[in-house]
């Protein structure tokens, strides 16, 4: 659709176009929409839009027990599903005062550390597909593959992961998903150096992401931007170290963090951020080599209420018959109260804001998901950039279209 702006004399001064990205375009990254107005390929204005997939999750979460929302929350961001998990297990043992043993919050590190990784190389490489680099793309994505092993050997899952459970995890991690872990971490950084080395220093990938998109960091701010986006316009803003969790504090690692806010500045976080997340998994890696006694081989707490007896005990003993049954049934009472939690998503701040008056499921629950906050920027960075812009700008800001509606 074309707009044309008239002078008095009847002549015409400008014409614009109006061209709907999205929201079924294979380039817009999920199911949202962007309508752009050009001045040829020259972005004049944008309008950004959301609710194609919405699936009231929080609504659907204050009529299910506490177990049963977990599958909810991994269907946000699905490129990093166990942090989504993880943070809802989080928000449910502050609520319910459960103290986790170290060896659960270490496991909880690696997984999450994956976690970020996956969703981090899928976003770097996307934007190396779309600025028309491919093989990139090609070598990290057999190691999402790997990842993705890892998961299924400890949950049976590997998109959405429903990993986990509060006080802990279902089962123990077995010496296959060990010798998985062992693999990564000893294949995947020379990948990951030579994925850099592809894109850092080539001149087009440069061109195209230098100086596209900025925003600065007081603008991020205002915003409510957090993670990756946050740090990349030169805040050092991360809730692992800002309010750590999972034993967070006792971990060595820095914050990358940019300067410009720019496309290639978020690219150049993100992938100083996979090298964080290896250091730190293996840290968790040898302290879990150094548990002894019985911490070495706990991986849940004892909270009988809500954590889900061995099925050999279901079948044999009358009390986890009990415990099994009440779980499954949603007929345990939570204490009433109030809280909010949040976690250092792959995108940014993952946070649950969630209200119990003392029923068997949530009077409300909120989801803070990052991607639904800095989206609404998106038409301020596009706005007088290039129409091939606009796709890069989406690909570097990591848009999850599952994060946008819930």
């Amino acid at each position: 659709m074309s707009d044309h702006v008239l002078l008095p004399s009847g002549s015409i001064e400008k014409q614009t176009t109006t061209l709907n990205l999205g929201p079924t375009h294979p380039a817009t990254h999920g199911v949202f929409q962007n309508i752009i107005e050009l001045d040829g390929e020259k972005i004049v204005a944008a309008d950004s839009t959301v609710g194609y997939i919405h699936r009231a999750f929080e609504k659907i979460a204050e009529r299910r027990p506490l177990y049963q929302i977990t599958p909810l929350t991994d269907r946000l961001n699905y490129c990093s599903a166990p942090i989504n998990n993880m943070g809802w297990h989080l928000t449910c043992e502050k609520l319910l005062g459960v103290k986790t043993p170290k060896r659960v919050d270490y496991l909880r590190v690696i997984i999450m550390e994956l976690a970020r990784i996956t969703d981090h190389l899928i976003c770097s490489s996307i934007m190396g597909v779309d600025a028309g680099a491919y093989t990139g793309f090609l070598y990290v994505m057999q190691y999402r593959e790997l990842v993705y092993e890892i998961y299924e050997e400890i949950c049976g899952s590997r998109l959405t992961t429903n990993i986990g459970r509060i006080g802990g995890f279902e089962r123990d991690f077995n010496n296959t998903a060990f010798e998985k872990i062992d693999k990564f971490l000893r294949e995947y950084p020379a990948v990951l150096k030579e994925f850099e080395d592809l894109f850092t220093r080539n001149r087009i990938f440069m061109e195209r992401t230098m100086g596209t998109g900025p925003i600065s960091a007081e603008r991020a701010l205002n915003y409510g931007f957090t993670g990756p986006n946050l740090r990349a316009a030169g805040v050092d803003y991360d809730v692992r170290v800002a309010a750590p969790y999972s034993r967070y504090d006792e971990f060595d690692f820095e914050i990358p963090v940019g300067s410009t806010g720019d496309s290639y500045d978020r690219f150049q976080v993100r992938n100083a951020e996979m090298w964080q997340s290896l250091r730190i998994i293996e840290q968790a890696m040898q302290k879990l080599n150094n548990l002894k006694g019985g911490e070495a081989t706990e991986y849940h707490a004892d909270v009988p209420e809500y954590y889900l007896p061995p099925k050999e005990d279901v079948y044999t003993k009358m009390e986890a018959l009990i415990w099994h049954f009440k779980i499954i049934m949603g007929e345990i009472n939570m204490p009433a109260g109030e809280v909010y939690n949040a976690v250092e998503g792959a995108n940014g701040e993952l946070g649950f804001y969630f209200i119990s008056d003392g029923g068997r499921s949530p009077y409300r629950l909120h989801f803070r998901r990052p991607c639904f906050i800095y989206y609404q920027a998106y038409a301020e960075m596009v706005k007088g950039q290039m129409l091939s812009d606009a796709i890069i700008v989406m690909s570097s800001m990591n848009l999850i279209a599952g994060e946008m509606d819930a």
